[in-house]
């Protein structure tokens, strides 16, 4: 159920690289595709007055699987959005407590 939430990428481009992207976070996880979510936000950036472009960075809402799954997920990332030609990527990832998980107002996980 990995939530996967991008700033400062076109849509246009993230479309391009979605699929393979998720078809490998999906291998690494050891889950199918339809687990993840991908939302990308329109955001607008200001400095000094001036509005400038919004600078690539990608939050990761999950439930933790640990360093090396973790490491895996960032790198994969990173290697796809760099292949986009973009110069740079942060990624941060967002772990969800089991216990504080709720589906429809009842807990997920007993």
């Amino acid at each position: 159920m990995p939530h996967i939430v991008v700033r400062g990428i076109p849509v246009e481009q993230l479309k391009e690289i979605s699929t393979a992207l998720v078809e490998e976070l999906a291998a690494i996880c050891g889950c199918g595709t339809d687990n993840f979510m991908i939302e990308c936000l329109h955001t607008t950036a200001v400095f000094q007055g001036n509005e400038v472009e919004s600078y690539p960075f990608i939050e990761v809402a999950w439930f933790e699987r640990g360093q090396e799954v973790r490491d895996r997920f960032a790198q994969a990332i990173a290697r796809h959005v760099l292949s986009l030609g973009i110069p740079e990527v942060e990624t941060a990832f967002i772990a969800y407590r089991q216990d504080s998980y709720y589906l429809n107002g009842e807990r997920f996980f007993e």
